[in-house]
């Protein structure tokens, strides 16, 4: 019965606490692509080198953003022109601070304790970052090194057009390609907040050093949790006997990680950035933990009657948010319905058409129409991208990618095989060939 009553209760809490953040953060990625110029990002952020890391960190600590309000920024940046390093470090630092959260640290657990926080989310940014420049090539998205300066050019003049532009690239272009991830990240972050009481390993004997760290770890990364609203999480198991080494680490890995970012990050930005992020957050919030417990050996927890606050604006913000995904999953769900039924007409011609072995294509001589099948589609965001970058080629009339199958039906007629795998390949996908 307690689970009943739970589950929608933190279900309907976590809505409350992530749209805010989550629409702030789209909005300000909508409006770095309306506004800002891509050339200024490059200059700023696009090199691979310590500058770009540590002016991404710089940028990233004081805004008050969570991990999911973090991430469309952050893409935003990247499809931009921001180096993936920076990107990283944007992602890395902005959701453990913020203004409001430093300010809230300092009235819970005092100063000593949240510029220590604030220190070590400029640190671990700064060395996720570097370690991503490191291993991750260094080329800029497709977008913005294919287009170069003249996407600027292109975009709408006027502030009434660039904040359409703004709002439409957010919700759309962002939203769009980690909505199904938002969906499953709230459910399934819900159902660890309602099966584990927060107070659970307060007070107990194994909670304490590297162990109940790694503990709080565990806790932490697949849970949302706001980083102001994780203080006076906190503040209550620091008041119960938690090490504030242990309090640490869950306030560093709880708004940092999450199974909403982590499914967005693997999506958007790949298994190899995925896995430095994580590691990075795990082991710096782990050497941060220790040493804090070295250095500050007791923290007070000054007051615990800290609640976040629920007015009409989170309310409205969960409402707006829930119509904005449930807009796109009926818009996403009729373009893969039409998607699938004019791959369908087309298979039924690849049977009579000539197969063409070496580029693995099959031509109707019928419609002028081919099927490709390109590896890499792993959102929605991606099927526009490909849309986009085979409908650039002028003798490409219509280029209809299907998310399920991986095939993109184009047509149109002269078209050469190689202008279509080069297309492809610089959106960041490839083409599988038919042995």
């Amino acid at each position: 019965m307690d689970f009943i009553i739970g589950f929608p209760a933190a279900l309907w809490g976590i809505l409350l606490e992530l749209a805010p953040s989550l629409l702030v953060g789209l909005l300000i990625a909508g409006l770095i692509h309306a506004y800002v110029p891509s050339a200024m990002i490059r200059r700023g952020l696009s090199r691979p080198d310590l500058g770009s890391v540590l002016r991404a960190s710089l940028v990233g600590v004081p805004l008050p953003l969570c991990s999911c309000g973090v991430i469309p920024t952050a893409l935003g940046l990247r499809r931009e022109g921001a180096s993936p390093g920076a990107a990283t470090a944007f992602m890395i630092s902005t959701p453990q601070t913020g203004v409001d959260s430093i300010l809230v640290t300092a009235a819970f657990l005092g100063w000593p304790f949240a510029l220590f926080k604030l220190i070590a989310a400029f640190v671990t940014g700064v060395i996720g970052g570097v370690l991503v420049n490191r291993t991750v090539p260094a080329d800029p998205p497709a977008s913005a090194a294919a287009n170069g300066d003249s996407a600027d050019d292109n975009r709408p003049r006027g502030w009434r057009a660039r904040s359409v532009e703004a709002v439409r690239y957010a919700v759309f272009d962002l939203l769009g390609a980690i909505n199904t991830w938002l969906i499953i990240g709230v459910i399934a972050a819900a159902l660890v907040t309602a099966l584990t009481p927060a107070d659970f390993f307060a007070g107990r004997p194994w909670a304490d050093g590297l162990l109940g760290m790694l503990v709080m770890l565990a806790i932490a990364l697949p849970l949302y949790v706001c980083t102001t609203a994780s203080v006076p999480i906190a503040a209550s198991l620091i008041l119960a006997g938690l090490p504030a080494g242990s309090a640490l680490v869950f306030l560093m890995a709880g708004p940092a990680t999450n199974l909403v970012t982590i499914g967005a990050v693997y999506r958007t930005l790949g298994a190899r950035v995925l896995s430095v992020y994580l590691g990075t957050v795990v082991a710096m919030s782990l050497g941060f933990g220790l040493l804090f417990d070295q250095l500050l050996t007791s923290v007070p927890a000054q007051t615990l009657t800290h609640e976040h606050q629920q007015g009409w604006l989170p309310v409205l913000s969960a409402l707006v948010l829930l119509a904005l995904m449930a807009m796109l999953g009926r818009r996403q769900y009729r373009a893969r319905k039409q998607a699938q039924a004019r791959l369908s007409r087309a298979q039924g011609a690849e049977t009579r058409a000539n197969t063409d072995a070496r580029g693995g294509l099959a031509t109707s001589a019928a419609d002028d129409s081919m099927i490709l099948e390109v590896k890499g589609m792993s959102c929605g965001h991606c099927v526009a991208t490909v849309k986009q970058a085979l409908e650039s080629i002028d003798q490409v009339q219509e280029a209809a990618p299907d998310l399920a199958t991986g095939r993109v039906l184009i047509r149109g007629g002269g078209v050469e095989t190689s202008a279509l795998e080069q297309a492809i390949e610089r959106a960041g996908f490839r083409v599988a060939h038919r042995d």
